[in-house]
């Protein structure tokens, strides 16, 4: 049995600060900045916070998010400045448990399944640390290792079942297993007009390779970076197709990066 170590904060602090610095540089491998500029603005916490561009969304958007944890911070901004209603999913005990315990608008629609590339289940592994809330898709060959089966569905068929030919917003924090949804949908052919990802390139290196390779996909599809979070993980895109026309009001603020 391993005694957890405490360390003192004249330690622990410099050591946090030294990990995100390596994660920040993780994302620098990838050489990715945003080629499009366009209005935008941030929405939510500082942990559970991303970047959208308002120009694009009213109360009539179609909003789907992927991986709700304990920080609905975003969702919560984007009913409140836009009034539109929110799709969150998550299959996780801990955030379903979290989540009935908060008094929620009713456009806030929760749905207690993941995003994957299959209508099925999917093993996960729980967090290390109690204290955490996200499990991760489960690549572990350990048959010690603790994981748990959670229902997932493929992004056509949520769509289909809820009649949406158009998302105009879609965010995904699904903990690693963003790369083969990415590849899935991309083939669908779902129409998506603003798409926010979290790379998880910080879980080893083969993972730098595997964003870099999504995010090649994604141009391809006509998806164009207009924000990049300084940690260098979370990605905001916008369809090429949402740009025509661009709205008045994001007119202005639109130029191409060489």
């Amino acid at each position: 049995m391993n005694p957890r170590v405490h360390l003192p904060s004249s330690i622990k602090q410099p050591w946090r600060r030294l990990r995100r610095f390596c994660r920040v540089l993780r994302g620098r491998d990838l050489w990715c900045s945003p080629e499009i500029r366009i209005l935008k603005t941030r929405l939510g916490s500082e942990y559970g916070g991303w970047t959208i561009s308002p120009a694009f969304l009213d109360s009539s958007s179609t909003v789907y998010s992927f991986g709700v944890g304990t920080d609905i911070s975003f969702d919560l901004a984007l009913i409140s400045r836009f009034g539109c209603e929110i799709h969150a999913f998550d299959p996780t005990p801990r955030s379903i448990d979290w989540l009935h315990r908060q008094e929620l608008p009713d456009e806030f629609q929760f749905h207690n399944s993941g995003l994957g590339n299959i209508d099925g289940l999917v093993n996960l592994e729980p967090p290390a640390d109690p204290a955490h809330v996200s499990y991760s898709l489960s690549t572990s060959r350990n048959s010690t290792t603790t994981v748990e089966s959670f229902p997932v569905r493929r992004l056509q068929t949520i769509a289909e079942d809820l009649g949406h030919d158009t998302i105009d917003l879609l965010k995904m924090d699904i903990e690693g297993a963003e790369y083969d949804v990415v590849e899935n949908f991309l083939e669908s052919g779902i129409k998506i007009g603003q798409l926010l990802i979290e790379f998880h390139h910080r879980f080893g290196r083969e993972h730098v390779a595997r964003t870099r390779e999504a995010i090649a996909r994604l141009h391809k599809a006509g998806f164009l970076i207009f924000d990049v979070a300084p940690s260098g993980e979370e990605y905001s895109f916008i369809h090429e197709d949402a740009l025509t026309p661009i709205p008045s009001k994001a007119y202005e603020q639109h130029t191409n990066i060489p």
